[in-house]
């Protein structure tokens, strides 16, 4: 059958416009075929190119004295961690597939992040996660809900790496439009990281594991749209995962790059064949020629667009070592994997495709890599009128006539604060055996086998704060990250992010993001935090409206004994109650204000960068001098939501609290639920005032003794008595009620 014409209306269904088309022939000085046309669309997409972000992500900080790949080099971010070993870590999403086909999205969301890992060479260790969905009202969002935590999980479980923390976020805002983001962390020795590049004229190219079907053809360019009842029926551009074959996969990649005979190695994501052809050879500044009669199909009559924009899951592409065929090919045998020889690196520069002898595809490398001479772009901003409106709160319109236990126990089984053991209890979160702390506390903390080390992890971002202030949201989810990591005793390293944003070409929604990576910016300089990769995912709307901006934050940081490593929950009746930072009357945009008085509106948290970072050094200094029991950053909710997750946060040894929290003259909602940053509460043995006193001075970190640990009921002042019994209930039977209609 002879390929389509290309003809302008068929360039634009391939998301290419007129000054793209003309540019592209200007490029190959003719018109292009239909098979590089669907090239050109994959590799040009948003997904691929980042043609409307890359000039902001390159404002970053992205320089570290720890990193051993910077930003956008490899596969994923790496950072020396001592001992002679580095970690590996990305976070990336797979929001438009889980919208259409939330068990396969989601599981290859997750296939797809730990072969980023593997590909360089290390072991993954542990994945994370950022979910966000609509209201649990609605029937959809919670077959959404379902299908999303069933890959994951099932796909995490059968690969055999724990699933050790991450967030889950309820917003009518994302309700069209989920986001599933993924992370994925792995450990390898700092002189083996393999890179995804070409090299040595006439080596051999290797396509290796699966093999190729119709699945995911235009995944990257879906990605790259806005969800439509349209692009809704577009079931084939969501891939089909098998984690079985994925860890077999690992497993021989692991054994080709410890026998050396690679030259480089890349994932077969976004865009399959193309993709890794392209960047590899883009990068190693080389050429490569590939002869698609030698991929291994698994369905008849494919044609060269349909190989090469194939996203089947579980391939990678290998540049071998000349002389290591057969070794490399003996290898994945034993694994039960296809290596298939399709091609060689040249010198030319191009990315050249035949098929039985005839060219089909003949584009420079240099013009379809991120990196190279993609198409760059600065969009027009402007900030939302309705940030004007939104931003300003009444305090005297809200009333203080609250029932404050009442209003208690409804935070507690609010869906953005109740125990999600739901989701993470799908999770396998020990496998390996190597999980210090799980899901359920600050942050996630895994040991390091054979050092005295382990890591801490987490992500964060609260989304309503960015639509309120993108920037200040920004930098609060960078902050709170760090706060997360520092509370159980590590002190941050570096970050990925996952930028999931609305349409680009939308004026308000490019503000949106202008802002916000400004804000990841600035916090990331102070809290000495580089970028090392991630992710943008624009085109995040439905219909009706764009998800809330979310800017989420995965964090590493480093824990150095194993004896700091500490968790949120009170451990010892007669153990004295702390507070770190300080209080202020803060209400807007707070979870109380939402659930309580059904408002989305307000000042965010103001928030010093400085104070914040004096303050992850004083928990610190606190932690590793063996003066605290526990820590608990203060976020959503407030004080009385994270003295309340102190005291029930061990399930089975709930333990309970009096405190009497000074009002400094503050509204009585502000005082038990506003959001005020840089606020930690601690537990420690009775007789540490003057030494808890002397850390934070050091740091000018305010402090104030508030109480003491013990009973079965959490007191708080006059305002609230309840048992912790009822606050238990609420906390941990709610949202299994709210997802099952229990």
């Amino acid at each position: 059958m002879p390929e389509p014409v290309v003809t302008p209306e068929l360039v634009k269904e391939h998301g290419l416009n007129k000054e793209e088309h003309a540019r592209i022939k200007k490029i190959l000085g003719r018109e292009p075929n239909f098979t590089e046309l669907g090239v050109f669309s994959v590799m040009w997409s948003e997904h691929c190119s980042y043609k409307n972000s890359i000039r902001l992500l390159k404002t970053l900080p992205r320089e570290g004295k720890h990193l051993l790949a910077k930003a956008g080099e490899e596969n994923a971010g790496a950072v020396d961690i001592g001992d002679g070993l580095a970690v590996v870590f990305k976070i990336e999403s797979h929001n438009h597939p889980s919208a259409v086909e939330p068990y396969q999205g989601a599981a290859t969301g997750v296939g797809g992040i730990l072969r980023d890992i593997f590909t360089m060479g290390a072991r993954p260790i542990a994945s994370l996660n950022s979910l966000r969905f609509g209201s649990l009202e609605n029937d959809r969002v919670r077959y959404l809900v379902d299908g999303v935590v069933r890959g994951i999980g099932d796909y995490g479980n059968s690969f055999g790496v724990p699933t050790v923390g991450g967030e889950v976020y309820f917003d009518e805002a994302y309700t069209g439009n989920p986001l599933i983001n993924a992370m994925a962390v792995g450990l390898m020795k700092t002189d083996g990281i393999v890179s995804a590049t070409t090299g040595g004229i006439g080596n051999p190219i290797f396509i290796v594991g699966s093999s190729t079907g119709r699945d995911g053809i235009h995944g990257a360019t879906f990605a790259s749209a806005e969800l439509s009842e349209e692009n809704e029926a577009k079931r084939s551009n969501v891939q089909v995962g098998d984690p079985f074959t994925e860890k077999l996969l690992l497993e021989a990649t692991l054994d080709i790059i410890k026998e050396d005979l690679v030259v480089g190695i890349q994932d077969m994501g976004a865009a399959g064949i193309t993709c890794c052809s392209a960047e590899m050879s883009a990068k190693g500044e080389t050429g490569i020629e590939l002869d698609l009669k030698d991929v291994p199909l698994r369905e008849n009559g494919m044609t060269p667009y349909e190989i090469l924009l194939s996203e089947s899951q579980e391939r990678m592409m290998v540049c071998a070592k000349k002389g290591c065929e057969q070794r490399i090919i003996e290898i994945f045998e034993k694994w039960d994997l296809h290596s298939k020889i399709i091609g060689h690196v040249t010198d030319d520069g191009l990315f050249r495709v035949k098929l039985n002898g005839k060219t089909v595809s003949e584009i420079p490398s240099q013009v379809l890599a991120l990196g190279g001479e993609t198409p760059e772009y600065t969009r027009e901003t402007k900030r939302p009128a309705y940030m004007d409106e939104l931003g300003k709160l009444d305090l005297n319109k809200i009333s203080l006539d609250i029932d404050w236990n009442d209003a208690l126990l409804k935070l507690m089984a609010a869906p953005n604060i109740c125990y999600k053991g739901w989701v993470f209890e799908q999770y396998d979160s020990t496998i390996r055996t190597n999980t210090a702390i799980g899901p359920g506390s600050d942050a996630a903390v895994l040991r390091i086998r054979k050092t005295n080390k382990a890591l801490a992890m987490v992500t964060d971002c609260n989304g309503r704060y960015c639509y309120l202030n993108p920037k200040l949201g920004a930098m609060h989810a960078v902050a709170e990250s760090a706060r997360n990591i520092a509370c159980s005793g590590g002190k941050g390293s570096a970050i990925t992010n996952c930028l999931n944003f609305g349409n680009p070409y939308d004026p308000e929604i490019y503000y949106c993001f202008a802002e916000a990576v400004a804000g990841m910016g600035e916090a990331c300089l102070e809290f000495e935090t580089p970028v090392t990769g991630g992710n943008v995912s624009f085109y995040n709307e439905d219909p009706n409206h764009a998800v809330f901006p979310s800017p989420v934050i995965g964090m590493i940081g480093l824990v150095e004994d194993l004896k700091d490593i500490t968790t949120s929950w009170f451990k010892n009746e007669g153990d004295e109650i702390y507070l770190l930072g300080t209080t202020k009357e803060e209400l807007g945009a707070s979870e109380y204000l939402s659930v309580i008085h059904g408002q989305k509106r307000g000042a965010i948290p103001e928030l010093d960068l400085s104070v914040e970072h004096n303050l992850h050094k004083t928990i610190l200094k606190m932690i590793q001098t063996g003066l605290i029991s526990s820590a608990h950053d203060c976020s959503d909710g407030g004080f009385s939501v994270a003295i309340a997750e102190s005291c029930i946060g061990n399930r089975e040894h709930m333990i309970g609290a009096s405190v009497e929290l000074p009002s400094d003259g503050l509204r009585t909602d502000a005082l038990l639920f506003g959001e005020s940053a840089s606020r930690i509460v601690i537990s420690s043995p009775a007789g540490k005032a003057i030494e808890l006193e002397k850390a934070a001075a050091e740091f000018n970190t305010p402090i104030i003794k508030i109480g003491t640990v013990g009973g079965s009921k959490l007191k708080v002042n006059d305002f609230i008595d309840s048992d912790l019994s009822d606050v238990g209930e609420a906390f941990y039977e709610s949202l299994q009620k709210l997802v099952e209609r229990v």
